[in-house]
Protein backbone atom coordinates (compact mmCIF):
# COMPACT_ATOMS: atom_id res chain seq x y z
CA UNK A 1 0.00 0.00 0.00
CA UNK A 2 2.45 2.44 0.90
CA UNK A 3 4.37 1.65 -2.71
CA UNK A 4 0.83 2.59 -4.52
CA UNK A 5 0.77 6.01 -2.49
CA UNK A 6 3.97 7.02 -3.51
CA UNK A 7 3.69 5.96 -7.34
CA UNK A 8 0.42 8.01 -6.64
CA UNK A 9 1.92 11.03 -5.21
CA UNK A 10 4.80 11.13 -8.31
CA UNK A 11 1.92 10.60 -11.24
CA UNK A 12 1.36 14.42 -11.49
CA UNK A 13 5.12 15.30 -11.61
CA UNK A 14 5.58 12.74 -13.92
CA UNK A 15 2.26 13.26 -16.50
CA UNK A 16 2.87 17.11 -16.74
CA UNK A 17 6.69 16.75 -17.20
CA UNK A 18 7.55 13.70 -19.24
CA UNK A 19 4.65 10.94 -20.46
CA UNK A 20 3.34 12.95 -23.14
CA UNK A 21 6.79 14.12 -24.79
CA UNK A 22 8.32 13.05 -27.97
CA UNK A 23 10.71 10.15 -28.34
CA UNK A 24 14.48 11.32 -27.81
CA UNK A 25 13.01 14.10 -25.40
CA UNK A 26 13.63 12.38 -22.05
CA UNK A 27 16.32 14.00 -19.74
CA UNK A 28 16.35 12.14 -16.65
CA UNK A 29 18.69 14.99 -14.64
CA UNK A 30 15.44 17.24 -15.63
CA UNK A 31 12.91 14.42 -14.44
CA UNK A 32 14.73 14.36 -11.10
CA UNK A 33 15.33 17.75 -10.67
CA UNK A 34 11.24 18.41 -11.62
CA UNK A 35 10.01 15.50 -9.61
CA UNK A 36 12.21 16.48 -6.47
CA UNK A 37 14.01 12.58 -6.51
CA UNK A 38 17.30 14.70 -5.42
CA UNK A 39 15.57 15.52 -2.50
CA UNK A 40 13.86 13.02 -1.42
CA UNK A 41 14.57 10.74 1.55
CA UNK A 42 16.44 7.19 1.61
CA UNK A 43 13.57 5.44 2.19
CA UNK A 44 11.51 7.48 -0.32
CA UNK A 45 14.63 6.63 -2.74
CA UNK A 46 14.03 2.81 -1.46
CA UNK A 47 10.50 2.77 -2.60
CA UNK A 48 10.63 4.54 -5.98
CA UNK A 49 13.37 2.02 -6.25
CA UNK A 50 11.10 -1.07 -5.73
CA UNK A 51 8.60 0.75 -7.81
CA UNK A 52 11.10 0.49 -11.30
CA UNK A 53 12.38 -2.90 -9.85
CA UNK A 54 9.78 -4.63 -11.50
CA UNK A 55 11.09 -8.47 -11.38
CA UNK A 56 12.35 -7.51 -7.45
CA UNK A 57 15.86 -8.96 -8.54
CA UNK A 58 17.29 -5.61 -6.50
CA UNK A 59 18.86 -4.11 -9.70
CA UNK A 60 17.18 -2.25 -12.54
CA UNK A 61 18.23 -3.47 -15.91
CA UNK A 62 18.42 -2.36 -18.87
CA UNK A 63 14.71 -3.52 -20.05
CA UNK A 64 12.97 -2.47 -16.94
CA UNK A 65 14.42 1.32 -17.11
CA UNK A 66 13.06 1.55 -20.77
CA UNK A 67 9.76 1.01 -18.85
CA UNK A 68 10.55 3.98 -16.39
CA UNK A 69 7.90 6.49 -17.64
CA UNK A 70 5.30 3.65 -17.47
CA UNK A 71 5.89 2.57 -13.94
CA UNK A 72 4.32 6.06 -12.78
CA UNK A 73 1.92 6.72 -15.21
CA UNK A 74 0.22 3.97 -17.55
CA UNK A 75 -0.76 5.83 -20.69
CA UNK A 76 2.99 7.23 -20.97
CA UNK A 77 5.29 5.99 -23.55
CA UNK A 78 8.19 3.82 -23.34
CA UNK A 79 12.11 5.39 -23.39
CA UNK A 80 13.76 4.73 -26.70
CA UNK A 81 16.94 2.34 -26.87
CA UNK A 82 18.86 5.75 -26.85
CA UNK A 83 17.51 7.45 -24.50
CA UNK A 84 17.19 4.25 -21.63
CA UNK A 85 21.04 3.39 -22.76
CA UNK A 86 22.34 7.01 -21.55
CA UNK A 87 19.65 6.91 -19.04
CA UNK A 88 21.56 3.34 -17.74
CA UNK A 89 25.16 4.41 -18.19
CA UNK A 90 24.49 7.87 -16.02
CA UNK A 91 23.11 5.43 -13.08
CA UNK A 92 25.18 2.60 -13.42
CA UNK A 93 27.84 3.11 -11.14
CA UNK A 94 30.24 -0.04 -11.45
CA UNK A 95 29.35 -0.82 -15.10
CA UNK A 96 27.68 -4.00 -14.64
CA UNK A 97 24.83 -3.37 -16.74
CA UNK A 98 22.34 -2.53 -14.23
CA UNK A 99 21.32 -0.12 -11.59
CA UNK A 100 22.04 -1.65 -7.89
CA UNK A 101 20.44 0.21 -4.72
CA UNK A 102 23.41 2.47 -2.93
Amino acid sequence: MKKEKKMCDMQPLLFCSHAQTAPESFCHKKFFQLCGLTSKSPQDVKVIFSILDNDGSGFIEEEELKFFLQRFSPNARILTENETKKFLLAADEDNDGKIGQH
